[in-house]
């Protein structure tokens, strides 16, 4: 399904294959050959959404453009089943896995494999050809790699990336209850979508 949302609709060449129970709202962008395959969605909300050439994103994925952060994804990205690609980049060649997290500001270089349910932390860097091994957290500029018993290590570089800051713009120890009323009149902006129908494709 294709969606109108803050003035700006999907792009989707002829030879991209997107599915009827996909979902691309506002201004995603998919490259020659991308696909988009069942209950996907990729939703710009006010940052931008670029899907690369022969780009196969799976079933039930989340990719995310957010202002300041765009979700970016390069050529030939295999983007798994369930994964949740949210503001961040990743580069050509790279493969990421079912379950994976990848969060705002973060990069995955090209050719590098973010594996099941791993994670790229906000504002983290993961170089060329890096492997995050299944479960694990990379975390920093450049990434290191942590399994994940290791939080206190872990929140030792993750404090210093602005997790708050960057995902919803408040400082850390900003109440919940503001958080959420904020992200709820942000989010409210999906009452005006305008539904441009199904993309049916060969």
């Amino acid at each position: 399904m294709l969606i109108e949302h803050r003035g700006q609709a999907p792009a989707v060449p002829d030879s991209a294959y997107v599915a009827p129970s996909a979902t691309l709202c506002g201004a995603v962008a998919l490259g020659e050959g991308a696909r988009v395959l069942h209950g996907a969605v990729l939703t710009a909300e006010d940052g931008e959404v670029r899907v690369g050439e022969n780009t196969v994103v799976m079933e039930h994925a989340l990719v995310r453009g957010r202002a300041g952060h765009p979700a970016v994804i390069g050529d030939a990205v295999m983007v798994g089943p369930h994964a949740h690609v949210n503001g961040a980049r990743v580069e050509s060649e790279a493969f990421v896995a079912t379950g994976a997290s990848l969060f705002p500001g973060a990069v995955v270089g090209t050719g590098a494999e973010v594996r099941i349910n791993a994670v790229v932390q906000v504002n983290s860097r993961l170089a060329p050809g890096a492997v995050v091994p299944i479960s694990w957290i990379a975390v920093g500029d450049p990434a290191r790699l942590f399994s994940p018993d290791r939080h206190d290590e872990i929140w030792a570089v993750q404090r210093e990336l602005d997790f708050p800051g960057t995902v919803y713009g408040v400082s850390r120890g900003t109440p919940m209850r503001e958080i959420m009323a904020r992200q709820s009149e942000f989010f409210g902006a999906h009452r005006d979508d305008i539904v441009l129908g199904d993309l049916r494709r060969r």
